[in-house]
């Protein structure tokens, strides 16, 4: 069983990940340019998202999420599943509706969840 401080950190790690799906620049950035300190691509974001996550929405009461919250979660993982797998090029997709669509999902995540990202740095 983890204990608060773990459940913290996986959490905002969490969070933050949607963070990163939720901006373009970064994407630009890391994931098409190759720019930063950030070792990073659409396959391991993807990767974090659905195999670390999967402790949070097995276990999210645990993590402090409320039921509305989970169905705002749930219903953007659903979409970004789909999404995920039918893309897998960043270069193709970035400026794409759909991807607008993702991008946004991730915002409203972000929103209510009042995620901050200098509360987590």
């Amino acid at each position: 069983m983890l204990n608060q401080e773990e459940r913290k950190y996986i959490y905002f790690k969490f969070l933050k990940n949607i963070q990163l799906i939720a901006d373009k620049e970064y994407q630009r950035r890391v994931w098409i340019r190759g720019e930063g300190p950030e070792c990073d691509d659409f396959d391991e974001t993807c990767c974090r998202f659905f195999d670390d996550g999967d402790s949070v929405f097995q276990n999210y009461k645990d993590f402090w999420i409320t039921n509305n919250q989970y169905e705002i979660l749930k219903k953007f993982r659903d979409e970004f599943e789909v999404f995920a797998d039918n893309n897998n090029w960043p270069q193709l997709f970035i400026d794409t509706p759909e991807w607008d669509a993702i991008v946004e999902m991730a915002k409203e995540v972000l929103r209510a969840f009042h995620y901050r990202q200098e509360a987590t740095e």
